[in-house]
């Protein structure tokens, strides 16, 4: 009775069905019953009323019981799918969220560390729950032998941001829980990940074991592994030879000895993978390498024993998303020819299928704002790469996000997907519920985002409009102009934060300057009788005139 009652509710919405359904019945009852009643003969007209209510009432108790099962399933998948939140906005559309059917979505493997990591996680997990994130766990080499305990924290920062963009919630505060540090008391200025980690690597016995009940615990769409549980340095040979062991060198040791980066290695070399991340790359139906930094974070986790040996092996469709802009130090002047050598040059070919890679079409002045840290936009050169086998993927990648510029997740998961339909629809496997599930989830999000950037524009058009009055010139030109004001105003802060700091240093030297005068005006005025006699001239032609004046006296 409990659940007839809960059908019966304004939002459940099944009442207006069952009403439909009852019509229905009500219209074929009536024809039924002017057929068996009738004592006249049957004319044309009285059939054709007949015939119009057995077609009014079927049709009727067909849609009723369509939209009544319908109805039926989005209210099971709102009951039994704790992903749906908006139990307001569900539709058929959220069947695709179904535990049963979202969990046989493609198996991807993601490869990277760093934001474009979890850029790239973010724009994924809407497609399926079978994601597994490989990151970069290492100490980098660096010197903190005075704080050991902060040393051992920082290798947990991709997996942490991992667990955070893999959240099930987009709006959860994983993320903020995560980094939140404590602002007073004994626990003053530590991280929560940190007692957190520290106390699932004692209950789980290692890291690897750890992070994995850390999936589990946090309900995350997949999974996050570490690469390796090997303690491991990841080392930088210049190209004048010189050898860096401390990951946060490297950038200024280049800039220092005018030279570039020849290779970068693992010491030790022999490191082993996690359990499991050779598995997960067999598994996998597509591998996502990038995009991150080059030399720290993609390349030292294809360097681990078995990882780059598996990826060719895969049957997988292999993307690699390139970087947008240059790394200072590491990867300047780079162009996408020579990030995509750099991986081939340090782990062989046959690791790329397909490259994706921005149009380059960035609004200048945010190009400005890199530029002044020196970074740049990464060349759209494909000449001379050593793999020809390898497909380009031209789009336009790129959007602004909190002043930076970043991957679009959503527009890479939708060319990745779209890639892996086609190849089920080559094999003709139309008909498979991973392929009707992500053919369908692929058209609904086209749809969407097509509703949206129109919706978008409107409302932009119209605030345009509303602050600038009709010129055509400020509508067209709206986004460059308010970049442009806000690249002037982060230039002339700098400038404000030098001359700050130069004056501030002029104060200093003045200061030590008026300091010395007041020392040498204090020994000047303490200076002894006896010391300004020593220190007294001496007339040496009034001592000759005493001395003659003493030998004549004598004689």
């Amino acid at each position: 009775m409990k659940g007839l009652f809960e059908w019966l509710k304004n939002s459940s919405k099944m009442k207006r069905w069952i009403l439909l359904i009852l019509i229905g019945v009500v219209l074929v009852s009536y024809g039924i019953a002017n057929l068996i009643t009738s004592t006249n003969a049957i004319t044309f007209k009285y059939a054709a009323k007949i015939i119009v209510f057995f077609t009014l009432g079927f049709t009727a108790v067909i849609l009723g019981l369509i939209y009544l099962n319908k109805r039926t399933m989005e209210l099971f998948v709102e009951a039994t799918d704790d992903r749906i939140s908006g139990k307001k906005k569900v539709n058929i559309n959220s069947l695709i969220f179904n535990k049963n059917i979202y969990e046989q979505g493609p198996n991807i493997v993601v490869i990277g560390g760093g934001s474009g990591l979890n850029t790239i996680l973010d724009g994924l997990k809407r497609y399926t729950s079978n994601i597994t994130a490989i990151v970069t766990v290492s100490n980098y080499g660096e010197n903190l032998a005075k704080d050991t305990e902060k040393l051992r924290y920082l290798q947990l920062e991709d997996i942490k941001n991992g667990l955070a963009s893999l959240a099930i919630e987009d709006d959860s505060k994983i993320s903020e829980l995560l980094n939140y540090r404590f602002k007073k008391g004994t626990l003053k200025n530590i991280a929560f990940s940190d007692i957190y980690f520290e106390a699932m690597k004692d209950i789980s016995k290692s890291l690897a074991e750890s992070v994995k009940n850390s999936n589990d615990i946090f309900k995350i769409y997949g999974r996050v592994l570490p690469v390796t549980e090997d303690e491991m340095k990841i080392c930088a040979e210049l190209g004048n030879g010189y050898v860096v062991e401390e990951k946060s060198k490297i950038a200024s040791m280049v800039y220092d000895k005018l030279t570039k980066i020849s290779r970068v290695y693992l010491s030790p070399t022999n490191c082993k993978p996690t359990p499991g991340v050779i598995e997960a790359i067999q598994n996998a139906d597509s591998i996502i390498i990038g995009p991150g930094s080059l030399y720290t974070n993609i390349i030292p986790n294809l360097l681990i024993n078995g990882v780059a040996r598996a990826i060719k092996d895969s049957k997988a469709k292999k993307f690699y998303v390139c970087n947008i802009m240059t790394e200072p130090g590491l990867t300047d002047n780079y162009s996408v020819a020579d990030h995509i050598n750099s991986i081939i040059e340090h782990c062989g070919e046959g690791l790329i299928d397909y490259c994706l890679y921005d149009t380059g079409e960035v609004i200048p002045e945010y190009i400005k704002k890199y530029n002044l840290d020196g970074a740049d936009l990464v060349e759209q050169d494909l000449r001379n790469i050593k793999d020809r086998k390898i497909k380009f993927i031209k789009e336009n990648l790129s959007l602004i996000k909190d002043d930076s510029v970043r991957h679009n997740a959503n527009l890479i998961a939708d060319i990745v997907i779209q890639v892996i339909c086609d190849d089920l629809k080559y094999m003709d496997k139309q008909n498979d519920p991973e392929y009707m599930m992500m053919n369908s989830k692929l058209k609904a999000d086209k749809e969407i985002n097509r509703k949206k950037k129109k919706s978008n524009r409107n409302r932009t058009n119209v605030k345009k409009r509303e602050k600038v009055g009709n010129s055509k010139f400020a509508i067209k030109y709206q986004e460059r102009i308010k970049s442009i004001k806000d690249s002037n105003k982060n230039i002339d802060k700098k400038r404000k934060n030098a001359k700050a700091k130069v004056k501030q240093q002029n104060d200093n030297n003045t200061e030590k300057v008026d300091i010395l005068k007041e020392q040498e005006k204090y020994v000047q005025e303490n200076q002894t009788p006896v010391y300004s006699e020593v220190l007294k001239i001496k007339n040496y032609e009034e001592i000759r005139k005493e001395m003659l004046k003493k030998f004549n006296k004598g004689k």
